[in-house]
């Protein structure tokens, strides 16, 4: 039999295929495979490792508290301990712009609504029209998001 593809000439598999274990060409991969060669040695005749070894984690780990890189997780800290004084405001409806809040990312900002509440928020995400981030509420933080809107003012320290 004349083979057109690069197969191996194993045919140790079911009906003539070649086996699973066969994967490997010399020291390269099988071509589509996405999985590494199974070695017998690594859990033989068992889905879970021997006992007192760590096997693969599923899904992936990452590091503590969610964080991916940069600064995701909340402070560690509470926020200062003084209500900032609001700044005089013109009257209407305004949203607050995306840019301007920006640069308070990963820092205490005091912020006023709409409806007249006013928080420490530790913003981590601004949107075009959304802001999310950690809100304190006297004894911890708790994660939250807005509308970009909602918001009258804020103060970032």
């Amino acid at each position: 039999m004349n083979n057109q593809f690069p197969f191996p000439q194993d045919s140790g598999g079911p009906q003539g295929f070649p086996s699973i274990e066969g994967q490997q060409f010399g020291n390269q991969l099988f071509p589509g495979s996405m999985m590494p060669p199974f070695r017998q040695q690594q859990f033989p005749g068992n889905m879970f490792p021997p006992f007192g070894q760590q096997g693969p984690s599923f899904p992936p780990s990452f590091p503590p508290g969610g964080q991916q890189g940069g600064q995701q997780g909340a402070p560690t800290s509470p926020p200062p301990s003084f209500v900032p004084q609001r700044q005089s405001q013109s009257v209407g409806v305004f949203a607050v712009d995306p840019g301007s809040i920006r640069g308070c990312l990963f820092r205490f900002t005091y912020v006023w609504l709409n409806n007249g509440n006013a928080f420490w928020l530790y913003p981590t995400h601004v949107g075009r029209r959304s802001i999310a981030g950690f809100r304190w509420n006297g004894f911890r933080w708790s994660y939250y998001g807005t509308d970009l809107e909602r918001i009258s003012s804020f103060q970032c320290f």
